[in-house]
C-alpha cells in the first residue's frame, strides 16, 4: 500500500498536479494574495500569544 507521501508525490508528478502547482505559484506572486496571507498569519500568530 502506498504511503500518503508517495501518493502526494505521484500526484505532483501528474499533469494535473503540475498544473495546480503552476497555478499556486502564479497566485503566490499576486501582491493582493501576499497581503491576504500576511494578514492571516498575523491573526494566527496573535491568537497563540
Amino acid at each position: 500500500m502506498a504511503t500518503l507521501i508517495d501518493r502526494v508525490r505521484a500526484y505532483l508528478r501528474s499533469p494535473k498536479g503540475r498544473a495546480n502547482v503552476e497555478k499556486a505559484k502564479r497566485m503566490a506572486r499576486d501582491p493582493r494574495n501576499q497581503q491576504k496571507a500576511r494578514r492571516f498569519l498575523e491573526r494566527f500568530r496573535g491568537r497563540r500569544h
